[in-house]
């Protein structure tokens, strides 16, 4: 049987209910687009093996021009390198962020109906 990638991700993108849809429809199988073959996991096993760090930004003395152009650009490598990083001296605080989180969580917990308005592959 033919597998056709591109018509799976159609498939699973006109749902329109992610991955959280998938575990709550109570798939028991990964689906085929999730699944990576065996010698791209080799490749990246092979490089995890060095110790990586996620990179961190810190944005403490960003008012200073300097400073900001530096952090400009060390959030510009790590966006293109590892699509992610944390950053450090925000000044946001911990309520702020739980704040966050807890809104994230009560938006995934909502009927699949109400997320779709906000369903957007980019």
């Amino acid at each position: 049987m033919d597998y056709d990638l591109l018509k799976e991700m159609e498939a699973f993108d006109n749902t329109k209910a992610g991955v959280k849809g998938l575990v709550d429809s109570g798939i028991v199988e990964i689906p085929r687009i999730f699944v990576r073959p065996p010698h791209e996991l080799a490749e990246e096993l092979n490089m995890c093996k060095s110790t990586l760090q996620v990179p961190v930004v810190d944005l403490s003395g960003i008012d200073a021009e300097y400073r900001c152009k530096k952090v400009v650009d060390e959030i510009r490598e790590a966006s293109e390198k590892w699509g992610f990083f944390q950053l450090i001296n925000h000044g946001v605080t911990s309520s702020v962020l739980e704040g966050m989180i807890d809104g994230t969580r009560k938006f995934h917990d909502q009927d699949t109906e109400l997320k779709k308005e906000y369903y957007l592959r980019v």
